[in-house]
C-alpha cells in the first residue's frame, strides 16, 4: 500500500462532514441506511486491512459524503463509487476535484442490487470495499458476487450481528444462509470490530468488518440457483430435520430422504450442520 499517497490526502473529520451535510440541507436516512464515517482512523484501517495493490479497481458501494473513498483513492487504480442518492452521487466528484484526484474516480447513480458490469464505464472492479447500508447489507454482497465475477477479494463494514451471521462456519448458532451462501463464492472470516461513536448518526448498534477472499464455487453437476434453492428450504424452519425441510422442494418427505441418502447426508440432520459442498451434493438429486 501507498503509505506517503495516504498521508497527502486530507480526509473528512467530523467537521468537514457536518458541514458538507448543512450545504447538502442533508438529513441522513433509514430508507438509505445512512450512517457516515466520521474518524479518519477508521477509514485508514479499513483500507489498510483490504490489502489493494496499486493495479486494484475498487467498487464502493453507499460512499456518502466521500469519507471512505477519499482515503481508498491512493491506494487503487481507479475507485467505481456507487451511490443511490442523487444530491450525494452529485456531490462526491466535487469533494474528490478539490483533493485532485477526480480522474481516478466513476461515480454511478443506481442502486447497487440491480448494477453489473457494464454500468461502471468500462472498469472492471477487482475489490469489494465499503461500509455498506445496514438494510440491504447482505443482498448487495451476494449480488456483486454474482454479478461481477471480477471481484477476487473484498473487506465490508456491516452490522456486528450480520458480520458474525456471513463468517459463521457450520454447526454456530448463527449459521445460516448468509453463511452458506456467502461461502459459494468466497472465504468470509471477521476482520475486526467497530465502535458506534465513529459514526454520524450514531447507529444503535455496533459494527464489524468482514473480510472476503473469492474461490472456486464447489464442484458440482447443480446450478447455483438449485444450491440456494436447498440452502433456502433448509433454513426456512431451523428446528425441522433435513428430510422434513427439504419435503417440499422434493415433492414428498421420503424423497427428500431418498436424495438426503444419496448425497451422503444424515436425514436426521439439520441445516446447520451442513456445509456449502454437502448443500451442493443434495442440489445434484433435484429433478
Amino acid at each position: 500500500m501507498n503509505d506517503v499517497g495516504s498521508a497527502i490526502v486530507s480526509l473528512l473529520g467530523p467537521v468537514e462532514i457536518r458541514n458538507l451535510a448543512d450545504k447538502l440541507d442533508l438529513r441522513p436516512t433509514k430508507k438509505f441506511g445512512q450512517n457516515f464515517v466520521i474518524d479518519g482512523g477508521t477509514v485508514r484501517r479499513i483500507v489498510r486491512t483490504a490489502g489493494l495493490s496499486a493495479d486494484d479497481v475498487v467498487i464502493e458501494v453507499g460512499p456518502g459524503l466521500g469519507s471512505l473513498t477519499l482515503a481508498l483513492l491512493p491506494e487503487a487504480a481507479h475507485v467505481v463509487a456507487v451511490e443511490i442518492d442523487p444530491v450525494l452521487a452529485t456531490q462526491l466528484p466535487l469533494t474528490v476535484d478539490t483533493r485532485g484526484l477526480g480522474d481516478k474516480l466513476t461515480v454511478v447513480q443506481a442502486d447497487a442490487l440491480r448494477v453489473g458490469l457494464g454500468d461502471f464505464g468500462g472498469h472492471v472492479p477487482t475489490a469489494l470495499v465499503a461500509n455498506l447500508p445496514y438494510n440491504v447489507s447482505v443482498p448487495v454482497v451476494l449480488h456483486l458476487l454474482e454479478a461481477l465475477p471480477s471481484l477476487r477479494k473484498g473487506l465490508v463494514m456491516v452490522q456486528a450481528e450480520v458480520a458474525d451471521r456471513l463468517a459463521a462456519p457450520p454447526g454456530s448458532k448463527v449459521y445460516g444462509v448468509p453463511s452458506a451462501k456467502a461461502a459459494w463464492y468466497a472465504d468470509v472470516r471477521r476482520a475486526g470490530p467497530v465502535g458506534r461513536t465513529v459514526f454520524w448518526p450514531v447507529p444503535n448498534v455496533d459494527s464489524g468488518l468482514v473480510s472476503l477472499e473469492r474461490r472456486d464455487p464447489p464442484a458440482t453437476t447443480a446450478t447455483r440457483e438449485q444450491v440456494f434453492s436447498v440452502v433456502d428450504a433448509a433454513f426456512a424452519q431451523r428446528r425441522k430435520t433435513l428430510r422434513a425441510a427439504l419435503s417440499s422442494l422434493f415433492g414428498t418427505a421420503p424423497r427428500a430422504e431418498e436424495a438426503l441418502r444419496a448425497a451422503g447426508v444424515e436425514p436426521s440432520t439439520r441445516g446447520e450442520q451442513l456445509d456449502i459442498v454437502a448443500f451442493a451434493r443434495i442440489a445434484e438429486h433435484l429433478d
